[in-house]
């Protein structure tokens, strides 16, 4: 039997969650059908004069809310299906953490590492043009973000390119998400898929019979954690999973892992990687051949980051961690689903687990959307309240705080603070409902059906409101 593709395997996950719902069958072939796709190709004037035809797609998978929301990556093996695989599983993802947007995605077939910065401006701007020309970009209709191969850089230009094009449009700001702070972006925004990864983990970790049922202690301290890239949301999901308390142990990278039982120092190896492009021959730690056998190496908790398809039938029974906590988009394909859960090995789908980024850029959206930052209001009244509140705890004790502690307690909430928060409670909450689902539905059934049955009824609900079924 042939693995299925990436898109069949969400498809897979799609239909085994439908098959436990009661919801009309037309209805569930709705909601599992891609709305729209957009392919592209346009000219490249290259530095050295040569001409290249840039081929791209946008794919609108619902429209069940608008605007639709996804990222955009660049990939040189970027095609439709993967598109419409990642549109769709952002639908999926949305309506699990409560954001109110469609799934959408898009993607350039470039290798951005082979083109100048002057030439990516270029594609990304043309890309840009395209999309308005179609009514594929918009705060209201559709909003990008970065993905594989982009960041807040293609997304300045993006914004920019699309306020030339519709000048006096007062919200044009908010036609994408994840630009510069200074440019309208929120803060915490960069860090927030790897942060909102190890909030997950936290809710997960903290309850103390499934840890048990995995045969691990409750709480994140201690656990040892590998993770298979470096980018965006591996580093800060590696960053935040040291600051827990756990002890990284080995990184996988394109160009093989690096392994070290009793820890690895991840900004010493980040200076290193910056230098000389690669995590090998790091000091204190022993080279694994290939980025696929790091993933096979003892540890509590892994956290394939990079790309799809990296766990599959052929790799599942290898798998020595506990938890496979999916940082990437579609990492584990549907047979290693089956061979995983056979195994009491816990995967953490990335329906759920990836969902910070999208949830942060919802608050940026609103940002752009009320034209004011989070915080500015309220931050200086808090402040003053709690000032006021332990200024009267040292009259009435007689004893007063430390000027440390003092600043600690009186301090406001900024914008980064009110991001985290919101984080936080969208993670938590989100995880309670998988779990009421899955409480629901039975212990026999794995935690992704359970979050795409949770995320179904959630966007059928939308559709029976919307007076389109019964």
């Amino acid at each position: 039997m042939s693995a299925p593709s990436f898109l069949e395997s969400v498809q897979i996950a799609f239909d085994r969650a439908a098959a436990l719902t009661t919801h009309d069958p037309t209805l569930l072939r709705q909601i599992q059908a891609c709305n729209a796709i957009y392919h592209v190709s346009f000219p490249l004037r290259r530095d050295d004069g040569s001409l290249e035809v840039i081929q791209a797609w946008r794919a609108q998978h619902s429209h069940h809310r608008l605007p639709t929301k996804g990222g955009i990556r660049y990939a040189p093996d970027v095609h439709k299906d993967e598109v419409v695989a990642l549109a769709s599983l952002m639908s999926y993802k949305c309506a699990l953490v409560n954001v109110p947007f469609g799934g959408a995605k898009g993607g350039i077939r470039i290798d951005p590492r082979k083109y100048s910065v002057g030439e990516l401006e270029r594609i990304t701007r043309r890309y840009t043009f395209e999309l308005v020309r179609k009514n594929f970009i918009g705060p209201g209709l559709d909003v990008p973000a970065p993905d594989y191969g982009t960041s807040s850089r293609e997304m300045a230009w993006i914004a920019d390119t699309y306020a030339q094009l519709r000048p006096g449009e007062l919200d044009a700001m908010a036609c994408v998400t994840a630009k510069p702070v200074e440019q309208g972006g929120v803060e915490g925004r960069t860090e927030a898929t790897g942060r909102g990864l190890v909030f997950g983990l936290q809710e997960i970790a903290s309850d103390a019979d499934l840890m048990k049922r995995l045969g691990l202690s409750p709480g994140l301290k201690g656990k040892r954690v590998i993770v298979q890239g470096l980018g965006n949301v591996g580093y800060y999901a590696a960053k935040f999973m040291i600051e827990a308390g756990a002890i990284l142990v080995g990184v996988a990278e394109r160009e093989g892992g690096i392994h070290a039982p009793d820890g690895i120092d991840l900004e010493a190896l980040m200076v290193q990687r910056r230098a000389t492009g690669t995590a090998m021959n790091f000091p204190g730690t022993s080279n694994v051949e290939s980025s696929i056998a790091t993933l096979e190496l003892p540890c509590d908790i892994l956290i394939p980051a990079a790309l799809e398809r990296q766990i599959t039938r052929k790799n599942a029974g290898n798998i020595k961690a506990k938890i496979v906590a999916e940082g990437a988009n579609g990492p584990t394909t549907a047979l290693a689903d089956e061979i995983l859960f056979a195994r009491n090995i816990l995967v953490v789908p990335d329906v759920y687990l990836n969902a910070g980024g999208v949830t942060v850029s919802y608050f940026e959206w609103l940002k752009n959307l009320s034209h004011v930052r989070f915080g500015r209001m309220e931050k200086r009244f808090e402040e003053d309240a709690f000032a006021r509140i332990i200024g009267a705890m040292e009259s009435s004790t007689g004893k007063h705080f430390p000027d440390d502690e003092r600043r600690k307690l009186v301090a406001g909430a900024g914008e980064e603070d009110l991001v985290n928060s919101g984080l936080l409670e969208t993670m938590a909450e989100s995880w309670r409902e998988i779990q009421q689902t899955r409480g629901r539905l039975g212990s026999a059934v794995d935690i992704r059906t359970a979050a795409f049955v949770t995320a179904i009824d959630k966007i059928a609900i939308t559709y029976q409101d919307l007076g389109i079924f019964p």
